[in-house]
């Protein structure tokens, strides 16, 4: 029977129609009628080092972040967001797959810690690169129809392992992908697609040609990962910004420490915070270095002119991205994460142990504070892990809203893929939660625990290797040298001050049990016994 032309015509329009969506998943139907919408755009601005009380909005005074602020002013500020390591690389494997970097075999810095003779045990084995086979968040993104661009600090793996490999259209610098500028903040950079002549400072560089990617990419859905270098050492600000921080530095009052002793709680001597305050007034801890007992020194005062002026910079970088997206009429199409990939670098870098830092170059180790919370980067305390988070999500209406559910980086992958309306993909952001019940008012997640696991030695103390699990509110460490436990009740003691495990030992047992669970799950390396351990070595006499 012959189909009146009128039928045909309706049914040739409708198979072209989902013909030509097949071919376009960026597009979607929002509603019944005739309108469409792009999906939104989703920025991600990492900054690297960047301490939880490094802003404005998290308790700084010392420091000018007004867009950073503002932002949180128009999204939701998270007060317990966590980096899934102390330390970068395994912080933005994490971001990228949504998995722990325990489960990802890559849970140090890359390329990694060498072994000394001081050390007990050895570092763990990890990868070296970001394995290919991982389906990164820019690779689903690009799926969806996006145009992904990377520009700053990569860190997953060299060349082939760089960010084209994994999903991204666009990367600058495009011949650099270690963990700190190659030639430092001031021109020449000597980075390959940034072009500088005297006077030019990196993070604006870097911010110039993000803002390039934005223009071009804006009529269609984009993913734009701005991972600045910034705040990572060479601690190097710009020069207009370090003599208004040292016109301010020399108003503030002298009274505050501005350094304290920190030991080793898993050491056969374990020191309290009296004996402490005592030992840095000897000859013996006045200086800069891995000190006796193994000691180290910890920054308490946010006074850090070269520091102070690299947070200024890159809160006006996140200024001038939030301004070009206003110009262009697409904030409200523009999903915005702003974080840090671990804590700040409160205490030196002591890679090399021998390290002796002369007192007229404090500024150019030691960043900033992390107070209240203890500890810093490459410590499994809070401010080694806990990090600023700002999320905006136009058309909800969480403006100037606050959470204080523990969430953390395996978190956004999953987040992003729910917010703008794309299938999950469980088999590979599989440790990941997705935080869209916190926009839709509830209170919690489905979650019982945060996991850390760092079988290596840190550059930035000298601690135990251990791991550690945040479950409510209370927080357990386990160091592998010699099994020392410690628990604290964050709700109660933000700064980890009181070790409760001698008085909660049904909490210990119950966060022991998870933990080890947890390990087992993941599959988490393990450190071997060091063959080359000599219990006498000294890391400051180690040979240069």
């Amino acid at each position: 029977m012959n189909l009146p032309r009128m039928e045909i015509n309706i049914r040739l329009i409708i198979i072209a129609a989902v013909v030509w969506l097949s071919y376009f998943p960026a597009i979607s139907i929002l509603s019944a009628g005739d309108s469409v919408s792009r999906l939104p755009n989703v920025v991600i601005f990492l900054v690297d080092d960047l301490g939880w009380a490094d802003v404005g909005c998290y308790g700084s005074t010392f420091y000018d972040t007004p867009n950073i602020d503002k932002l949180a002013e128009q999204g939701m500020r998270f007060t317990n967001a966590y980096a899934t390591c102390h330390v970068c690389s395994p912080s933005r494997a994490s971001i990228m797959t949504g998995k722990y970097p325990a489960r990802l075999k890559l849970t140090d810095w890359l390329t990694g810690r060498i072994e000394f003779p001081f050390q007990k045990l050895k570092n763990a084995k990890i990868h070296q690169a970001l394995p290919n086979e991982e389906i990164t968040l820019a690779e689903a993104l690009k799926r969806e129809g996006y145009r992904t661009g990377q520009f700053g600090k990569w860190h997953l793996g060299e060349n082939e392992k760089g960010p084209l490999s994994q999903g991204f259209d666009v990367q600058i610098p495009n011949d650099w992908y270690k963990g700190w500028p190659k030639s430092g903040y001031h021109s020449p950079f000597n980075m390959g697609g940034i072009d500088n002549k005297e006077g030019d400072y990196l993070t604006d560089k870097l911010t110039d040609k993000a803002l390039n990617f934005i223009e071009e990419s804006s009529d269609n859905p984009f993913f734009l990962y701005l991972s600045l270098f910034t705040v990572h050492d060479p601690i190097q600000g710009r020069a207009d910004l370090v003599q208004k921080y040292e016109q301010r530095r020399a108003l503030l009052s002298p009274d505050q420490k501005p350094f304290v002793l920190e030991g080793n709680p898993d050491a056969t001597t374990v020191f309290n915070q009296g004996q402490l305050e005592a030992m840095i007034q000897k000859d013996g801890y006045k200086g800069f270095k891995v000190l006796p007992k193994n000691l180290v020194k910890i920054k308490q005062r946010q006074d850090n002119p070269q520091f102070a002026a690299m947070v200024e910079c890159m809160d006006e970088n996140l200024g001038r991205v939030m301004d070009k997206l206003d110009v262009l009429g697409i904030s409200d199409d523009t999903i915005i994460i702003f974080t840090s990939d671990n804590g700040g670098m409160a205490a030196a870098n002591f890679f090399r142990p021998y390290r002796n830092i002369h007192p007229s170059k404090i500024d150019a180790a030691f960043s900033t504070s992390n107070l209240p919370l203890r500890g810093a980067k490459g410590w499994l305390y809070e401010g080694g892990i806990r990090v600023p988070l700002i999320i905006k999500w136009p058309g909800k209406r969480v403006s100037g809203s606050i959470s204080d559910v523990p969430v953390t980086g395996t978190d956004y992958y999953p987040t992003i893929l729910d917010m703008i309306g794309v299938q999950q993909m469980p088999e590979q952001h599989m440790d990941g939660v997705s935080l869209l019940p916190l926009f839709e008012s509830s209170a919690s997640l489905d979650r019982d625990a945060i996991y850390w696991h760092f079988p290596h030695y840190s550059n930035h103390g000298m601690q135990s290797p251990g791991a550690a699990i945040r479950s409510g509110k209370y927080k357990l460490l386990e160091y592998f040298e010699n099994g020392t436990v410690q628990l604290f009740d964050l709700d109660s003691d933000i700064g980890e001050t009181t070790n409760l495990a001698k008085q909660r030992p049904e909490i210990v047992d119950q966060l022991l049990e998870k933990l080890h669970e947890w390990q087992m799950d993941v599959d988490a390396e393990m450190m071997d016994p060091n063959p080359d351990y000599d219990r006498n070595a000294k890391p400051s006499e180690t040979a240069k």
